[in-house]
């Protein structure tokens, strides 16, 4: 099963592709994406019966978007393709999920996934 996840937004969207059968979801995230991010993709797991191992591939949206929306999309889901020793590869415009799905179809893997702001990132300074 592949599984494809885009936190750029307030909105998370996530997809399980499994064989022929695909689910897509969307989750309004917003200041909850760190706590609540794997609880999420747990629970959209559970909803096909399946688990963690059962993820064979990861595809991910690098940016650009939100800097803490990628950031923290990109840690969970680098984290996970390492711990299971699994490809994971980033796509970026309209069409990302095309795009990672070739790559993963060709067998490519990018073993990690920087976020890409497109920008500099806007970091407002301490008040104290």
């Amino acid at each position: 099963m592949i599984l494809l996840l885009d936190t750029s937004t307030p909105i998370c969207k996530i997809s399980l592709i499994d064989g022929d059968d695909r689910f897509n979801d969307e989750w309004e995230a917003a200041r909850n994406l760190a706590k609540s991010l794997l609880g999420y993709i747990e629970l959209n797991l559970k909803k096909h019966n399946k688990t963690w191992q059962d993820i064979s591939a990861i595809g991910v949206f690098e940016g650009p978007g939100s800097f803490t929306g990628l950031r923290i999309g990109l840690t969970v889901l680098n984290t996970i393709a390492d711990s299971q020793g699994i490809p994971i590869v980033g796509g970026r415009g309209d069409n990302w999920q095309d795009k990672v799905l070739t790559k993963l179809q060709s067998g490519q893997n990018d073993k990690i996934i920087m976020p890409f702001y497109d920008s500099e990132a806007h970091i407002t300074a301490p008040r104290k």
